[in-house]
């Protein structure tokens, strides 16, 4: 069945992260990165099936060679915390074969990107485990009509009401603010995006005959009363796989049970209320009898009835009898009520879940750091193994995976403190 999945993220090097190694990464390529001389070998990751990159009209021809753009991001952004590209990371409708799903995210990319001004680097990853993927990266900086690197944001002076400069003598320069250059980064945009994205599959699923449709807006935005079950990752993706149960499988398996007993009792209510409303024309209040009636007449059919619909009628007249005799239901008053108690209990469930989704966000992030912390484990003992005058440049070499592992240390520590678990949101105990 096809998912919906778009999650739009800065590769940034105040957080440590390199655009070169970003890229080599998602490819699967070998790459350098001359801005400190790290190389960045990736040529034994599975799963890449297929890479292109997507210029501009008037971007420089060598921006198609991978290094060579990138590397060209690396030097033109001089701060130690620039923001170096944008990544889109996409779930690709499996009921499309891969050609189908290349084909779709090109034409999505030159619409939504690359007609603006944006190089994107794309490259679509498919295990075979039933999530293809791809990851789009943006160039963040707009690129000139001449091929030239733009400018991220413009400096403009602030004018008083005669629309002169406002000197200011503590700076000792007159006052300016600050104007993006391009409106990539405004809040709608990624909204826009999303939605282009769902626009998109949906008609090439119904371009391709396939009857599946994906809806970019939470459940809460469609008005479906329902939590979103929470992304597995790659290692309890794996481990579920191997029958071995996860604190995110069980989180996950806890939501569905949730969420089956919401849409029962919302099927409950809605049939209900349709009762309610043929049956509010009705000047005397009905009885049990002329329930039970009702139901059958409404579901006579004209001409003879099969067998098997006389006894579906059967059954649900038997059900509806039972559903009134067990809460003691004898009028329109006392259904009225027991409606609006079954809303409270939907109500009530609706709450309970909120702080559900409050801590499948902290677990996340406990995981995700957690996997890291284990991923890069290894390389740091390594890297503390080393003799104090190799250390530095085994640091320098390995410097991605000690600066995440680092983070993740500090974070585990913090959250753990001291404990043997990760502890849950809003449980001071540690979990088992």
């Amino acid at each position: 069945m096809a998912i919906y999945h778009c999650s739009i993220k800065i590769i940034s090097r105040g957080k440590g992260k390199s655009a070169v190694a970003a890229a080599a990464y998602r490819s699967g390529e070998n790459l350098t990165n001359e801005y400190d001389g790290i190389t960045h070998d990736y040529t034994r990751k599975g799963g890449v099936v297929h890479t292109e990159i997507l210029l501009p009209d008037h971007a420089p021809t060598e921006y198609a060679d991978r290094a060579v753009l990138w590397n060209a991001v690396e030097k033109i952004e001089k701060a130690k915390n620039a923001q170096l590209a944008r990544e889109i990371e996409i779930a690709l409708p499996k009921e499309l074969t891969r050609e189908q799903g290349i084909s779709l995210v090109r034409e999505y990319v030159k619409e939504q990107f690359v007609n603006v001004g944006m190089c994107a680097d794309i490259a679509i990853h498919d295990k075979e485990d039933g999530n293809p993927h791809a990851h789009i990266m943006l160039t963040i900086r707009p690129i000139e009509q001449d091929g030239t690197w733009g400018v991220k944001q413009k400096k403009e002076y602030i004018l008083d009401r005669d629309g002169n400069k406002i000197y200011d003598p503590k700076k000792r320069s007159y006052k300016c603010k600050s104007i993006p250059a391009t409106d990539w980064n405004e809040q709608t945009k990624a909204e826009e995006w999303r939605s282009a994205w769902a626009e998109i599959c949906n008609r090439a699923l119904e371009q391709n005959g396939h009857a599946e449709r994906i809806d970019h807006r939470s459940y809460a935005r469609q008005g479906i009363d329902q939590i979103p079950t929470v992304h597995l990752g790659v290692a309890a993706f794996q481990m579920e796989k191997r029958g071995i149960r996860t604190e995110r499988g069980n989180l996950n398996r806890e939501i569905e049970v949730t969420n089956q007993r919401l849409r029962q009792l919302k099927a409950r209510i809605s049939k209900l209320q349709n009762w309610l409303k043929e049956e509010a024309a009705n000047t005397e209040p009905p009885t049990l009898a002329d329930v039970i009636q009702g139901i059958l007449s409404k579901r006579e059919q004209s001409g003879k009835q099969s067998r098997y619909t006389t006894i579906h009628n059967l059954k649900a007249a038997a059900n509806m009898l039972m559903f009134l005799q067990t809460n003691d239901i004898k009028d329109m008053a006392g259904l009225e009520e027991k409606v609006e108690d079954m809303y409270g209990k939907q109500r009530s469930i609706a709450e309970k879940l909120k702080p559900i989704d409050r801590r499948l966000k902290t677990l996340d992030e406990h995981i995700s750091n957690a996997e890291k912390y284990f991923q890069y484990r290894d390389i740091y003992r390594k890297y503390k193994q080393q003799k104090p005058k190799k250390q530095e440049a085994f640091y320098e070499s390995h410097r991605m995976e000690l600066t995440h592992y680092e983070a993740a240390e500090r974070y585990l520590n913090a959250v753990m403190n001291g404990k043997t678990g990760i502890p849950r949101c809003g449980k001071r105990n540690a979990t088992s």
